[in-house]
């Protein structure tokens, strides 16, 4: 016979990575395995790749949308990546995590750094590399999404991005997604059972102890 749950504050865990090594496809293979994890959903002011979902994958608006959502203070964090816009609405992530909710999502270090100051106690940051500038080049090309100048950029950025890796507070080398996802799930398992997360233990506690 189990007791009630404890209550937790959920958790943002945020997965950083150079373009194709590999976080996007981690963060969505962690929620497919775990119903109680919700996908965090970035605005971008970027035209949808084949085969993505509005509201699914982004939520899809143009530039002066945008501009008027910074201006609100609508966003958590929010950078221009790759001639694009990008944010992460403040209010799901907000309620989520004050009802004991996790939430998942890929941002650039960018994005990270701005939340590290925001929600220090709320972040979990994960960066990914890949197991070799060979393997990262051989990704983005087999994505067949971008053209060849657009890879040759995402390469030559990919150095940039490398150097915040120590920003972070895992790392996780990219080798497969099976191993990396399974990875990732043991530092979300740990981050859930830390005890500043975790403020119905006083109350568990007290009650084992008759107080």
């Amino acid at each position: 016979m189990t007791g009630p749950p404890i209550r937790r504050r959920g958790l943002l865990l945020v997965l950083s990575s150079p373009s194709g090594a590999g976080k996007t496809t981690i963060a969505r293979r962690l929620v497919g395995d775990d119903p109680s994890l919700t996908l965090s959903v970035s605005v971008t002011t970027r035209p949808p790749r084949p085969g993505e979902v509005d509201g699914v994958d982004y939520r899809f608006i143009d530039q002066p949308r945008f501009d008027e959502m910074v201006a609100r203070g609508e966003f958590l964090e929010h950078a221009r990546v790759f001639g694009h816009c990008y944010g992460t609405p403040r209010r799901p992530i907000e309620e989520a995590l004050a009802a004991g909710h996790d939430i998942v999502g890929d941002l650039d270090w960018q994005g990270t750094r701005q939340l590290a100051e925001k929600a220090p106690g709320d972040l979990v940051a994960v960066f990914v590399l890949p197991p070799s500038l060979a393997a990262l080049k051989e990704r983005l090309r087999s994505r067949a999404q971008d053209s060849a100048a657009v890879v040759a950029g995402r390469m030559a950025k990919s150095a940039e991005e490398l150097s915040h890796w120590d920003e972070y507070d895992y790392v996780i080398v990219n080798d497969t997604v099976e191993a990396s996802a399974a990875q990732a799930r043991a530092i979300l398992t740990a981050e859930r059972l830390r005890r500043t997360r975790q403020p119905g233990l006083a109350a568990f506690v007290g009650g084992l102890r008759g107080a």
